[in-house]
């Protein structure tokens, strides 16, 4: 563990030290090279977990503005984003469900379906999450919803806190309420991102059936078959066997909690039809849950339990990834890798992995919803360099952005993990493992799948 740690400590320092020299050996021009050297700092210490996430969050703010780095709407934009009304109404509701015992009756009924194995419970709740993306087109609404009730079937397995089977639990739910999902296409941020400025650009917009063709079978159907045993490779433990127990009676806050979540998750699936963000409907349900005399969430349970670190952490990644967009770090990043990449006609195989590389590492500087927004307007001379049509390299991004290779890259990831009431050192090393095994088995099952459907 002293080692571990000291690896961890090392690299961050190293990170830090990065960011001072580049401020006394400026590399770019002042204004980018400062927001350079805030991204590198920040970016080291979220990676490593060498200090607490949020603490980190609040250095980035507090140095953004102390330096002049970036106006405060910028800096503050992850304050204002609907995402993060969405996870604080979020929060609200989880607390909510834990306390009134729904979550527990949840977990009761879905241990009946999973049984009593270890691969039960942990491949029945990714299908759960991956099912619902389906339904719910957002990422962090999933992982608000689905968490709590994880949390419940952890407790009925008998996994403690701290335990490998609550981490494990934990990461199913985090991963298949989000990863798998990038294949669906109204499902995610960054796919609708990509869409929206890919038909501004370009006047092209995927229908659902097409771009759920090209990439479920394998971002979505394949990677999930490959989460579930990573996890339970990663963190093994036994359930304890569960007894059947007596089914009480709701309880009236039970049931008034169920209406509650019932009704918002008909206007999240429908949200296409009324447009009411999906973050000012969870909104609404917390604060119908805070009223005093509804009893669902009481002054002290709410100062107690609501996580203001996980709050701090996501706005801390929002700002950044505004701040490398709006100073043209992004933009920068992603032409100098494409001068470097071998695009050329009749190359299909080398074309795949060079564009499926860049949408890759422009997300470590961005973040995902970030990679359509800088590489949409590449794509046109991506598609002359390589000779693809328009059409697939647009498509491409989704290979890069469903394969985050740290958590910090995806704010849902972030909060599901939060949550969960787990550090970020299991998901950082889920998402590296699951990246490698993306790059080495699932890329050219995918690159076969295109090319049988005639995108290559």
């Amino acid at each position: 563990m002293l080692q571990r740690w000291s690896i961890h400590q090392t690299v961050a320092g190293l990170a830090v030290a990065a960011a001072f020299s580049l401020l006394f050996f400026p590399l770019l021009p002042p204004s980018e090279n400062h927001a350079l050297a805030l991204a590198v700092g920040a970016i080291g210490l979220w990676a490593t977990g060498a200090v607490s996430e949020y603490i980190t969050a609040l250095a980035f703010f507090t140095l953004a503005m102390l330096f002049k780095i970036a106006n405060p709407g910028v800096i503050f934009g992850g304050f204002e984003s609907a995402a993060w009304w969405l996870i604080f109404g979020g929060l609200v509701m989880g607390i909510a469900v834990k306390t009134t015992g729904l979550g527990e009756r949840i977990a009761q009924r879905l241990a009946r379906s999973f049984g009593n194995s270890y691969w039960g419970v942990i491949a029945g709740i990714t299908v759960v999450g991956v099912t619902l993306g389906f339904i719910m087109p957002s990422s962090m609404g999933r992982a608000v919803l689905l968490m709590p009730i994880a949390l419940s079937l952890a407790d009925r397995f008998g996994f403690a806190p701290g335990s490998k089977g609550r981490t494990g639990v934990v990461l199913a739910a985090a991963f298949g309420c989000h990863v798998p999902t990038f294949s669906v296409l109204p499902a995610n941020v960054p796919n609708m991102v990509l869409v929206g400025a890919a038909e501004t650009a370009y006047h092209y917009v995927p229908t659902y059936g097409t771009y759920l063709l090209l990439h479920f079978p394998v971002l979505g159907f394949l990677k999930t078959a490959v989460m579930v045993p990573l996890i339970v490779w990663l963190y093994p433990d036994r359930p304890q066997a569960t007894e059947a127990r007596l089914t009480t009676p709701m309880s009236g806050h039970e049931r008034w909690l169920t209406l509650l979540l019932a009704g918002a998750l008909a206007l999240w699936m429908t949200d296409s039809v009324h447009h009411i963000s999906p973050a000012w409907v969870s909104m609404v349900v917390a604060v119908i849950l805070l009223v005093p005399g509804i009893g669902l969430v009481d002054r002290k349970a709410f100062s107690q339990q609501i996580n203001y670190g996980s709050l701090f952490y996501v706005a801390g990644i929002m700002g950044l990834g505004a701040l490398v967009d709006k100073s043209g770090l992004g933009s920068r990043l992603a032409t100098a890798i494409l001068q470097i990449l071998p695009l050329a006609p009749g190359s299909p195989v080398t074309n795949f992995a060079s564009l499926s590389t860049v949408s890759t590492v422009v997300g470590l500087a961005t973040t995902l919803p970030g990679v359509p927004a800088v590489l949409t307007p590449l794509a046109g001379e991506m598609a002359k360099a390589s000779g693809l049509p328009l059409n697939t390299v647009l498509m491409s991004q989704v290979l890069g952005f469903s394969n985050p290779l740290l958590p910090y890259e995806s704010a849902p990831l972030v909060v599901a993990m939060q949550l969960g009431g787990e550090r970020m050192g299991p998901a950082q090393i889920m998402c590296l493992l699951l990246a490698a095994a993306t790059v080495v088995l699932l890329l050219p099952l995918d690159f076969l799948w295109w090319r049988l459907l005639g995108w290559i």
